[in-house]
């Protein structure tokens, strides 16, 4: 049982620090200082820059350093010597929170089978992914896992001869929850691996509500795949920095105030976490809302009613819903290799293009939940917003797949319409080298 003494006195060292920033709004020179002390950091990537490991990286400007980097073990083998050991994934441990994570990036196609194997190798009891398939018309992550359907219930890797199989899901208002199972081919081992999928929370943006973050946060930790006594989670975005360093942080400092730490410093936290991986918390927005989260996390926690959970203490009401019409905030750099002043950011290296998801040509759309009805009576109000929320989920999911079928048409026309434009060039081309190869040695050597 904490005592409510100390925890005001931890409450409010941390409202002090927010107050000291904030009252003189300073968050982005704040921020800034943050980005210009990493920088000057030491810490090398040579593995990243290597060339037949750059077509790895989603982005070229969010490296994992190689002292922190995932090695995937399969890869250094002797009879996989062929195959890379590198994986854009950094390992953040905090000893003195009894914490570990691997923060990664969103699987690009070509690299989801890399992602499982990894999470087999690590051990890893749970996938914290928090950013959706494609935000604002534009693919973030691969869809490295099944989507659930009859023709879609699970995926093989033969590369690394692993399978992939979605056991169950469960859609809540802002966040939905996965249970897969995944296989080695080569044991016949099987693991259960949880899914946790925050579905609102904007690129580059920050949640609407901090209640609703720290509820999807308890939610995870009740698993138990924060644990020290399992492999540590992956936490994902799409580069694996802002949203998912947010994530960390704001789990960091509770997790060390809960354990009796008084005087937690939020930036002190960050700047060790960015000595894992660089550019934690990618925005001045996102570091502000890491504060508001850490104080309204310890407030619930610290001084709370003892026969509440976690999750009853972080109870939300009303889900919070993003409008996807809405403008994205200008994007910084993903990274620290873009040094521009914080006035001035400009965006960073767009994604890659991406081969997109097969899907079966016949797989079905979403379909509506059963007994569906909109008559209610005046005691159920609830209810109905419920379902009128679930179904904008539905209707959301159904596009998702709709774009996804139509941008993987459309990567197809334009690979054909490469091979009918360079298949007769290179013709030509090689017609005319051979042409002007056999006039030379006419000229040179037969008239001689």
């Amino acid at each position: 049982m904490i005592d409510k003494e100390w925890a005001a006195e931890a409450i409010k060292n941390i409202e002090e620090q927010f107050q000291k920033i904030d009252c003189k709004t300073e968050w982005a020179s704040f921020y800034q200082r943050i980005r210009n002390e990493s920088n000057n950091y030491e810490y090398t990537f040579e593995e990243a820059k290597k060339r037949e490991n750059k077509s790895l990286n989603r982005y070229r400007d969010v490296n994992p350093y190689d002292h922190s980097r995932v090695v995937l073990v399969k890869g250094t083998s002797d009879q996989d010597k062929q195959r890379s050991d590198y994986i854009n994934a950094s390992l953040i441990q905090m000893p003195n929170a009894h914490r570990r994570y691997i923060l990664a990036q969103g699987p690009l196609p070509h690299t989801t089978d890399h992602f499982w194997l990894m999470i087999w190798e690590q051990n890893c009891k749970a996938v914290v992914m928090l950013n959706r398939v494609i935000e604002k018309n534009q693919i973030k992550c691969h869809q490295y896992w099944p989507l659930g359907h009859l023709e879609n219930k699970e995926m093989h890797f033969p590369d690394v001869n692993l399978k992939v199989e979605n056991v169950t899901e469960t859609q809540m208002d802002y966040y939905t929850t996965r249970i897969f199972k995944l296989t080695n081919l080569d044991t016949g081992i099987s693991r259960e691996v949880h899914h946790f999928h925050y579905t609102t929370w904007p690129d580059f943006g920050v949640p609407q509500s901090p209640l609703a973050f720290l509820h999807f946060l308890m939610v995870v930790r009740r698993s138990g795949a924060l644990d020290e006594n399992v492999g540590p989670p992956v936490v994902h975005c799409s580069a694996g920095i802002g949203r998912s360093g947010t994530f960390c942080l704001v789990d960091l400092c509770l997790l060390l105030m809960e354990g009796g730490e008084k005087e937690v410093n939020v930036r002190d936290v960050l700047m060790e976490m960015r000595k894992h991986r660089m550019g934690l918390i990618q925005t001045m927005d996102q570091l502000r809302f890491s504060y508001l989260a850490i104080l309204e996390g310890a407030k619930r926690l610290l001084i709370r009613d003892p026969t509440l959970s976690e999750l009853e203490i972080f109870r939300v009401e009303d889900a919070e819903e993003e409008d996807e019409d809405t403008p994205p905030p200008k994007p910084p750099p993903r990274g620290e290799s873009l040094r521009h002043n914080i006035n001035n950011l400009v965006p960073g290296d767009a994604p890659r293009p991406q081969i997109l998801p097969e899907l079966p040509p016949d797989m079905p759309l979403p379909h509506e939940p059963q007994n569906n009805s909109n008559q209610f009576s005046d005691e159920e109000p609830n209810r109905q917003g419920s379902v009128l929320r679930r179904r904008r989920r539905q209707e959301r999911l159904a596009e998702q797949v709709r774009e996804i079928k139509r941008k993987r048409q459309e990567a197809e026309s334009w690979q054909e319409l490469k091979k009918s434009i360079l298949q007769p060039l290179r013709l030509g081309v090689g017609v005319l080298l051979f042409g002007g190869g056999a006039y030379l040695y006419y000229r040179l050597f037969a008239t001689s």
